[in-house]
């Protein structure tokens, strides 16, 4: 295990894309490095952690909090139990630099021996997370509201709408700023919808892992004073058309599944419900 500095992000991007295809589990997406890039590529690079063999990196972990990794796995190693067990003791140990003592959280979607170890360990499954998935192989119908694509000069409008969508999110100009200069934004846009008063009612980002790859959808919100009028629904379409515009194969989005709104708003933009999946979480220890 190691952690790259500023100047290995690169690699760990490229290696991430390679990972996404259709019908893969809903693991870890370039865009989700992307989306942490707003605090920074130093604190980015911190939050990495790369399992390798040979020079080849086999998996991925991204500590998105302070008792939560989101773990990658390359596409044929679920089954490399070397590979699973010095993960374990990795995620385990909190000497090893990856999880603290106490109750934690491991974003692992992908069956296999890593999975398998950890419930046999005495981990728990957590709260159910909904995965849902739109192929774009068929244009994308027009969503029916004004879409914008946010460049630079107007990166607080997407600001402001994300601040009044989530009630503790702590975005700024200046963490859009950072994430726009990270490797994954160079195949990213962020878009916000208007009503009929040119009022920005909705915003989301968009990211692709490159032309035929799943593209995903991270993070989406409605203004708080504009819910109830479709606005989501109409981003989400908006959403799906841009990273078919960008050439990706599937759009992907993942979302608690106890938030039956935000269920409902992707079903209503076409997405496919898939099958609940659960992380990890040891409640002590």
């Amino acid at each position: 295990m190691s952690t790259p500095g500023v100047d290995g992000l690169g690699e760990v991007v490229r290696v991430l894309r390679q990972w996404q295809y259709d019908g893969a589990p809903m693991q870890l997406h370039p865009g989700d490095l992307g989306w942490h890039w707003r605090f920074g590529a130093e604190t980015t690079a911190r939050a990495v952690r790369t399992w390798s063999r040979d020079g080849t990196i086999l998996a991925l972990g991204l500590l998105d909090g302070p008792g939560l990794v989101r773990l990658a796995i390359s596409p044929g190693a679920g089954h490399d139990e070397e590979l699973a067990r010095q993960m374990v003791a990795d995620v385990t140990q909190p000497e090893r630099g990856v999880l603290p003592q106490g109750a934690v959280c491991v974003e692992a979607r992908c069956d296999g021996v890593f999975r398998e170890l950890l419930l046999a360990n005495g981990w728990d499954l957590d709260e159910p997370w909904t995965p849902l998935r739109r192929d774009l192989a068929k244009p994308v119908e027009d969503c029916g509201v004004p879409i914008k694509a946010i460049g630079p000069e107007q990166a607080h409008v997407r600001v402001g709408v994300q601040r009044a969508a989530f009630d503790r999110s702590t975005f700024t100009d200046e963490r859009w700023h950072a994430m726009a200069t990270g490797s994954p934004y160079a195949e990213a846009r962020c878009l916000v919808a208007y009503d009929d008063h040119g009022v920005a009612v909705a915003g989301a980002t968009v990211w692709s892992a490159g032309p035929g790859r799943p593209g995903l959808l991270e993070p989406m919100g409605v203004h708080r004073e504009h819910r109830g009028h479709g606005y989501g629904t109409a981003i989400t379409v908006a959403a799906a058309a841009a990273l078919r515009d960008m050439g990706s194969s599937s759009a992907i989005v993942c979302t608690e599944s106890s938030n039956a709104g935000a269920v409902a708003t992707y079903r209503s933009a076409g997405f496919q419900q898939l099958s609940d999946v659960r992380d990890l979480r040891r409640r002590s220890g």
